[in-house]
């Protein structure tokens, strides 16, 4: 497996730092690091807005911090993106729309398990941002076609750029809209919906997979052909572990779960513990092996990260921090107790 399990730690990028550095410094006291989106810090930082450069048709407001679309732009801008549709380069995400990803580039990540990229997906893409008549581009055939090739090729190039630091190299596929993908929206049905993510999904290489905060069609999910899943369970816990079936196919086709424990919200946060975290997990945990499950088949092909992503506290990333400090000692401990599952 060239993600590692055994309950190692990771975490979702978004942060609410507005200091690169100590942004990146959090990143790093994880077993597997990522490089950080920083909206606060800069709109540049936003993920839709790293996600949309160079797409043909973007509308970028920086002082008003907008996102739009105009079908008259991407008229006139498709035949220049073509033209570059085989620059490696021109489908990577920039100094100017991230200062944080080349910083990152720069540190030394030869000696970590693996490290980890991200970029916006395109139903999440689609669905957000609007063209002049205020409708999600995703719905008009002609652009969400070419937005399916287009980000695919942008995750490769820097998946292909991570490699070249660390072999096991992987990238989140952030996609909050597929929770909503298969509601009654005028214009996309769920069967094209299907095809468009699965053909998607084709496009880009492996390792690859989908990161997720919601609750969506989780059988739809874990069939998909994808090697990693991320998820919110101190959520989703009793819908998800409902579905053992289908996350039993997902880890026999050598699938990774990321099990989102640790909330990033003040509230719930300060609710918390490490021994009530643990016994949330481990409830989970209890139910799919009466579902046949195993911990000795479940564990090593698992990592722990915290729940979700935040930017809305009122002690800005102080709560962030102590998340990403509590899934070291949670993970830790389960791994103290656990290890006999471990593969090595």
């Amino acid at each position: 497996m060239p993600i590692p399990g055994n309950l190692l730690t990771t975490a979702m990028a978004v942060m609410p730092h507005q200091n690169a550095g100590r942004a990146i410094e959090t990143a790093l006291t994880l077993d597997i690091p990522f490089w950080p989106q920083l909206p606060r810090m800069n709109y540049y930082e936003d993920m839709y807005v790293q996600a949309s450069e160079h797409f043909p048709g973007i509308v970028l407001d920086m002082a008003a911090r907008t996102l739009r679309f105009s079908m008259d732009k991407f008229i006139n801008e498709f035949e220049e993106t073509l033209a570059h549709f085989d620059d490696p380069s021109y489908f990577d995400i920039s100094s100017t729309y991230s200062a944080v990803y080349h910083r990152f580039l720069q540190l030394d990540h030869s000696g970590r398990a693996a490290i980890r990229g991200q970029l916006e997906g395109p139903i999440s893409f689609g669905f957000n941002i609007l063209d002049q008549d205020d409708r999600p581009i995703l719905f008009n055939d002609t652009v969400r076609s070419f937005m399916l090739d287009f980000m695919a090729k942008r995750i490769n190039v820097q998946s292909n750029r991570l490699k070249q630091l660390n072999a096991n190299a992987f990238m989140f596929i952030d996609e909050p809209g597929l929770q909503f993908l298969f509601s009654a929206l005028s214009g996309y049905s769920d069967i094209a919906a299907a095809t468009d993510v699965a053909n998607f999904l084709e496009m880009v290489e492996r390792p690859r997979g989908i990161h997720l905060c919601g609750n969506p069609d989780w059988d739809f999910l874990l069939n998909l052909d994808m090697d990693i899943l991320s998820m919110d369970i101190y959520t989703n816990a009793e819908v998800f572990s409902s579905y053992a079936g289908g996350i039993k196919r997902f880890l026999d086709r050598g699938g990774i779960i990321v099990w989102g424990i640790v909330p990033t919200n003040f509230e719930p946060f300060e609710a918390e513990n490490i021994t009530s975290l643990e016994q949330r997990l481990e409830t989970v945990w209890d139910a799919l092996e009466k579902k046949g499950i195993g911990r000795d088949y479940l564990l090593p092909r698992s990592l722990l990260s915290p729940a979700t992503c935040c930017l809305v506290n009122p002690d800005g990333e102080k709560t962030v921090e102590k998340a990403f400090r509590s899934i070291k000692t949670l993970s830790e401990r389960l791994r103290e107790k656990h290890h006999k599952f471990f593969l090595t």
